[in-house]
């Protein structure tokens, strides 16, 4: 069965706002009640790097195929997401009430929550390849983004850092992904990084062992192609087991830590 598809929240005459970003979203968290997560480490706090909110399909795909301006996700790719849309933590991002509660809306309040840094694959920052071909494009989200925290762009050309309104500046990394989670870390100040995606940028954070937590959200929806999550990845081998799991009507929520 296809996923239905689901009206987006977007304003009229806002800038191009795509699902692609709401999906990104990450808040200042400084709310009341809400505290960041640490785990332990040699006697001092230490951020946690982690995946969150991540929907994958059935099949393993994590986005669609054939990313463009029009297709953010990858075709097909927004089918992943129902799960998230419905949730009354995705309608606040907009000031929206209403949205439902339980497991799906549990699991997106934490993948937004706790987190002072953030870390994009270079896809998930804009449609653009190869050079920079001017300074215009600076991202999907419009003049304010939603990360309101320093965000890391992994990309192979330099780019002057991009200060936006809300507390978001854009940090464009040259020298590799470590580089970038130094980077995040220190920005962090005792809060977790997240890896933000796309696939092929957890998939690299994943190989070289610098990842503490993931949640995917498998949706129940196949399509056969994309950007495949698991391919060739030895996620025992790599220390990983199940800690967490719950399924609702919308997804199967699998949470992997080390």
């Amino acid at each position: 069965m296809v996923a239905p598809m689901v009206t987006l929240p977007w304003s009229k005459g806002s800038a191009p706002h795509t699902l692609a970003a709401a999906l990104l979203m990450g808040r200042d968290n400084q709310e009341e009640g809400h505290e960041a997560i640490f785990c332990s480490g040699t006697g001092n706090a230490m951020t946690k790097v982690r995946v969150a909110g991540f929907s994958v399909s059935f099949d393993g795909f994590g986005a669609g195929p054939e990313q463009s301006l029009e297709n953010p996700l990858g075709k097909r790719g927004q089918e992943l997401h129902p799960w998230f849309i419905r949730t009354r933590s995705f309608q606040a991002m907009f000031g929206k009430s209403g949205g439902s509660g339980g497991v799906d809306d549990e699991y997106g309040h934490r993948s937004m929550d706790g987190f002072g840094a953030f870390i994009l694959g270079r896809k998930m920052f804009g449609p653009i390849r190869g050079p920079w071909p001017d300074e215009s494009w600076k991202g999907w989200w419009g003049n304010n983004p939603p990360y309101h925290a320093p965000t890391f762009v992994l990309t192979h050309y330099p780019r002057d850092p991009i200060e936006m309104e809300g507390g978001t500046t854009f940090f464009f990394v040259t020298n590799g992904i470590e580089a970038a989670l130094e980077q995040a870390k220190l920005a962090a100040n005792g809060r977790d990084v997240k890896i933000g995606g796309g696939v092929e940028t957890v998939r690299q954070y994943l190989r070289a062992g610098l990842i503490d937590e993931l949640h995917f959200a498998f949706s129940p929806v196949v399509l056969g192609q994309g950007e495949a999550m698991f391919s060739g990845i030895d996620l025992p081998a790599l220390g990983y087991r199940v800690t967490e799991h719950q399924a609702t009507e919308h997804a199967t929520h699998i949470v992997l830590s080390r």
